[in-house]
């Protein structure tokens, strides 16, 4: 099963870009499935995981985005609750 998830994520990774850059539609499909393959193989593969975390401590600022995008268990409703939405009003 693990082998199986591991070539689902690769080819997610391979077909996204392909995907993202000739289909038109209003949203980044080809990022969403890019996305989608990276969380499969990151969860399936100690070295691609490794790797992963050699490149997040290489380049901090990608990193957080990376990890932003790559959370599990997020619902609409706790984005309102954190403070850098809320704003300063003195």
């Amino acid at each position: 099963m693990r082998l199986v998830q591991l070539a689902a994520g690769l080819v997610l990774m391979l077909v996204g870009p392909v995907v993202g850059s000739t289909v038109p539609v209003p949203f980044p499909l080809g990022l969403v499935l890019f996305g989608s393959g990276l969380a499969l193989v990151l969860r399936n593969s100690l070295w691609a995981r490794w790797r992963y975390v050699r490149w997040k401590r290489r380049h901090p600022r990608a990193g957080k985005i990376t990890e932003f995008g790559l959370q599990r268990h997020r619902r609409f409703g706790d984005y309102f609750s954190r403070d850098i939405f809320k704003r300063d009003r003195s």
